[in-house]
């Protein structure tokens, strides 16, 4: 197998942060991601799935742990994940989470945030916060320099809308960070765990 690290996809960072709930196997896998609406963030199909995971595993991310059947159905293989799978999903939240600039890389980064530690989370979401400010003021001085310019407000309608967007995802950011800084607010997947929140057995009955 090869041990060089691969590039993650967004869909296989959630797939092995499921593995950090259990071990499961694919069909699992893609019944969690489309019960949790998490098909929202990545595109979820059984091939995609497979594909993933078959690739994770070559990269000793994941690993086989046993096959089962169950009746007339195919046999399915039940994966873990490994200790480079752990740290493989942290590395690239991490990653992601301060950017402002990959907004489909954002938002499974921050659905997945809580793998960090609450400081560390802080720090990142603050990198980012300042980051779009930055772009904040550079799309409003870019507006008022065209219209100091006598360029027409029908050329300046999508930097106008992207300034919007930019200065709401600012205030959420912000609002974000507070509850953050408050210690009673609960944070980690630990944490979570331990206050009885499993987010296996809520869709258990679904099935």
């Amino acid at each position: 197998m090869s041990t060089k690290q691969p590039r993650l996809t967004p869909l296989g960072v959630m797939v092995l942060a499921l593995l950090r709930e259990g071990d499961m196997h694919p069909y699992e896998m893609v019944r969690l991601l489309k019960t949790r609406r998490d098909d929202r963030m990545v595109s979820v199909t059984n091939g995609t799935l497979y594909h993933t995971v078959d690739r994770l595993n070559q990269h000793e991310l994941v690993a086989e742990v046993g096959v089962d059947r169950d009746g007339n159905r195919p046999e399915r293989t039940t994966y873990t994940l490994t200790d480079a799978g752990r740290d493989a999903v942290v590395d690239w939240v991490r990653a992601e989470l301060p950017q402002n600039d990959r907004p489909a890389q954002f938002r499974v980064a921050l659905a997945e945030a809580h793998n960090l530690e609450r400081e560390e989370t802080i720090e990142l979401l603050s990198r980012r916060r300042d980051a779009l400010a930055a772009d904040l003021e550079g799309h409003r001085n870019g507006l008022r320099d065209a219209a100091g310019r006598g360029v027409q407000d029908q050329f300046m309608v999508e930097v106008d809308r992207q300034a919007d967007l930019i200065e709401v995802d600012l205030r959420w950011t912000e609002r974000l960070l507070q509850r953050l800084a408050d210690p009673a607010y609960l944070w980690g997947m630990e944490a979570a765990l331990a206050a009885k929140h499993p987010r296996r057995s809520e869709t258990k009955d679904s099935k």
